[in-house]
């Protein structure tokens, strides 16, 4: 267990606690606002290969990053070995650090296609494009993948030899099936198996990790190289901040409610600067429940908050709403993320 550097490839990250790219969350704001904490590395939301190919706006505009957020990595989606390389080429020139493949998205409207966690069923069709991914870039290649398509075909550790024959730089494994999707706990095991079947490939764990604990008990019992927090990033852009203080030695600092109604109110800011008006209402009123989880009046601001029809009523909302008592949180559920 270290929360020492790590060597990814040609690319020397300063930890090995990761930010996973959460489908409809991971966008810049909430970037921007993970960058202050410095993850060994965070990742885009997942893009289509596809749709990067043909250059369509509005997937470039996901991709949208700044200086501070390197080490910064991307996503994509697909299953044709004949564009995966040159999706990858488009993600290197866009300056990204690494570029990984989705293989554990488990909704519907991906793999409908064969695309995210349906590549489960084609292992061989995974180390095609992944060769063909880093065949056609210098910047490491990554692959995320969940455990199964079901509980009768656990796959990990084969897809880890696979992967690592390709040329991938490392392999984040999700402990739970795509059948499973988020219900239930991760079964670490899986991630214990892979990493017995590696030999060069670095292994990141993922599945509930959410804060010290849980981090230093996944690397201990996996052995994995890295772990990948997902959900529990979510209004607490801070998490490794506290998982390296807790390796460290170092005790935690709990956030004060109104700690988080501060942080809550940078993340409008950026998202003020970043996104139209009308898009903003929209944001805040699931980003404003995250930050706020532990307040006993979360219920009431997102009934609030749901109504809201200007930026200047959410900030006056976020800034002046009466934030009640400290209650112990759960896993925030609203997440639509491909990689929990």
């Amino acid at each position: 267990m270290s929360n020492k550097p790590l060597q990814l490839g040609n690319l020397k990250l300063k930890n090995p606690f990761f930010y996973a790219p959460l489908a409809g969350c991971s966008d810049y704001p909430f970037r921007k606002m993970s960058a202050q904490y410095k993850p060994g590395i965070m990742y885009c939301e997942m893009v289509k290969m596809d749709a990067l190919v043909r250059h369509d706006p509005h997937t470039l505009h996901i991709l949208d990053f700044s200086i501070d957020m390197h080490p910064i990595g991307a996503q994509i989606c697909g299953s044709k070995p004949g564009i995966a390389g040159k999706a990858a080429k488009m993600v290197e020139d866009l300056g990204f650090d690494v570029v990984d493949l989705n293989c554990g998205c488990p909704v519907d409207k991906v793999t409908k296609d064969g695309s995210g966690s349906a590549m489960l069923k084609t292992p061989d069709l995974i180390g095609e494009v992944i060769a063909n991914m880093v065949a056609a870039v210098k910047i490491p290649v990554t692959v995320k993948i969940r455990a199964g398509w079901d509980d009768d075909n656990i796959i990990a550790a084969q897809i880890v030899k696979i992967a690592e024959s390709a040329g991938a730089a490392a392999i984040c494994i999700h402990g739970r099936t795509r059948q499973q999707g988020y219900r239930g706990p991760a079964n670490w095991d899986y991630i214990k198996a892979a990493k017995e079947a590696a030999t060069t490939i670095k292994v990141i764990g993922n599945g509930d990790v959410i804060d010290g604990p849980s981090a230093e008990r996944i690397m201990a019992y996996t052995g994995c190289d890295a772990v990948l927090a997902a959900r529990a990033t979510m209004g607490q852009p801070w998490i490794v901040e506290d998982i390296i203080r807790y390796f460290s030695g170092l005790p935690v600092i709990p956030k004060t409610l109104e700690e988080c109604r501060q942080a809550l109110y940078q993340h409008f800011l950026y998202t003020k600067q970043y996104q139209n008006d009308l898009r903003v209402c929209v944001d805040m009123r699931r980003v404003g429940c995250w930050y706020l989880k532990k307040s006993s009046g979360t219920r009431h601001f997102r009934n609030i908050i749901s109504k809201a029809t200007s930026i200047d009523i959410v900030e006056d909302m976020i800034l002046n709403f009466p934030l009640g008592e400290l209650i112990e949180d759960e896993m925030p559920e609203e997440a639509a993320d491909c990689c929990a």
